[in-house]
């Protein structure tokens, strides 16, 4: 039996443990697409150490602790669901939140028995907005069928994915939402304690939900909820490396199975959804979740929240519906590009494929988007114009997969700065060798095939995507 880790060594696995959340510059990938608006703030960024990735100010690049403004919030569907209220500032207290309504849902579904909550989400066909597009209901049945005793629910407020602000105006505008959608979880599933897993680059977020918190202890009616501030580690979105932080052990991701569904937080069930996936529930309690289900196109129901980068022209929050082509998101409601046109965008964060300009007719839905090898992801839009070369890119995507990589597997822990270096090398000084060049090739097919999480497997996505849609470019680099 290993002994246990002591305080400092679960700690060095952090970035920003210690790290005042001040005069800090954002190196995420949003800021390096616009680094060519603000170079001497990207150069900045480049300087700090530690990185910080990212800020969630992604419609202000390139951003700093200090920058200052909100996004605009529209509304490209007729009746918004997870943004309805981030438009405006009256419900972020109790008082206002409830005033339109808030609370009636847990009210609604602590009428019934628990199990009509989960076949509602069921029916709705809602499914995780976090990343893979998992089922939220059969995870909600997974753990409502267990027979433990003790149950956990927890948020996953660790919104990494570049371009992504959805979660954090979520929690700063309507946190009662959330705490609502917690509390109905709970409901749901036999648990009594829930976690709000929150990353600690948003402390306004912080000190909203935290309020909402103590504000909400009266309607919660016994149900417990933690909050937990992460230290600095995207790797910590994954649901298993995040109930490891809570858990107080170092923050690796866990093979599976087993699932957290049966053995998750503490190795008891738990459930794990995203705040977005979350923010949905409210509205499919009161509405039902047939209503839900009618809504969007194919396999993809609901509406869905974008959020897109400071290139476009109108950068800010959307909501809409599924089945709108991808075009009509870039140059409708962000209205092309301030500077030129599209070479590339990528949707969902940066651990899946490039789209090229080509590929912006395809629907906008989690099958449609896995086709042509790009993502629905968290729903952040990072557009890309000229100024950007790919292969300074490729060098940027896995100098971040390097820095974030948990470690605990071989491919991903070694093989992500090795091929950063490489990427480096044929961005800025010379073309590579043919044995450097079948080097690199063995890296991403061993990230691709062995990586124990989608962290190294998304890497080798993206870089084979830039190799096949943008060839002509980076092809001439490599021997």
């Amino acid at each position: 039996m290993k002994p246990a880790l002591t305080g400092r060594e679960v700690d060095s696995f952090y970035h920003l443990s210690d790290v005042p959340m001040d005069h800090r510059c954002c190196r995420g990938t949003s800021c390096f697409a616009a680094k060519h608006l603000d170079g001497a703030t990207w150069r900045k960024a480049l300087e700090q150490s530690p990185p910080v990735y990212c800020l969630g100010k992604c419609y202000a690049s390139p951003s700093t602790t200090e920058t200052t403004g909100d996004p605009p919030v529209q509304f490209a569907c007729s009746d918004p669901i997870v943004l309805a209220g981030v438009d405006a500032f009256d419900q972020q207290s109790l008082e206002g939140y409830c005033r339109h309504g808030g609370y009636s849902a847990l009210e609604k579904a602590r009428a019934s028995a628990p199990e009509k909550t989960v076949a509602e989400v069921e029916l709705s066909q809602l499914r995780g907005r976090g990343g893979a597009g998992f089922p939220a209901g059969r995870k909600w049945r997974s753990v409502f069928c267990e027979s433990a005793v003790t149950k956990y629910v927890v948020a996953n407020a660790d919104e990494g994915d570049h371009g992504t602000y959805i979660d954090r105006f979520i929690m700063e505008r309507v946190p009662h939402r959330l705490i609502e959608a917690l509390a109905l979880a709970g409901h749901a599933v036999g648990a009594r304690k829930g976690y709000i897993y929150l990353r600690k680059e948003y402390p306004v977020a912080e000190a909203a939900v935290r309020k909402a918190m103590g504000e909400a202890e009266s309607v919660l009616a016994g149900f417990e909820i933690e909050l937990i501030i992460g230290q600095g580690s995207y790797v910590c979105g994954e649901e298993t490396s995040l109930l490891n932080s809570i858990e107080h052990r170092r923050p690796e991701v866990r093979a599976r199975p087993p699932y957290p569904t049966a053995h998750g937080l503490f190795n008891m069930p738990t459930l794990v959804n995203n705040v977005e996936t979350l923010a949905s529930i409210p509205w499919i309690v009161l509405h039902n979740g047939a209503a839900y289900a009618a809504r969007g196109f194919s396999r993809s129901r609901g509406t869905k929240a974008v959020s897109l980068n400071s290139l476009f022209k109108r950068p800010g929050l959307y909501e809409l519906e599924f089945g709108v082509p991808l075009r009509y998101i870039l140059e409708e409601l962000g209205g092309g590009l301030v500077s030129g046109d599209f070479k590339a965008a990528i949707v969902g964060g940066p651990l899946a494929g490039l789209i090229h300009p080509s590929e912006f007719d395809v629907p906008f839905g989690f099958e449609e988007m896995a086709a042509i090898g790009g993502a629905m992801g968290h729903g952040g839009i990072v557009a890309f114009d000229s100024n950007t070369r790919m292969l300074e890119l490729l060098a940027h995507i896995f100098d971040f997969g390097a820095i974030e990589s948990c470690g605990k597997c071989t491919p991903c822990r070694h093989g992500t700065r090795r091929a950063q270096q490489l990427f480096a090398t044929a961005a800025y000084e010379r073309h590579l060798s043919d044995e450097e060049s079948r080097e690199l090739r063995s890296i991403l097919n061993a990230l691709a095939r062995t990586s124990l999480c989608g962290h190294g497997t998304g890497l080798a996505v993206f870089a084979e995507s830039i190799f096949e849609k943008f060839a002509e470019e980076v092809a001439p680099c490599f021997s």
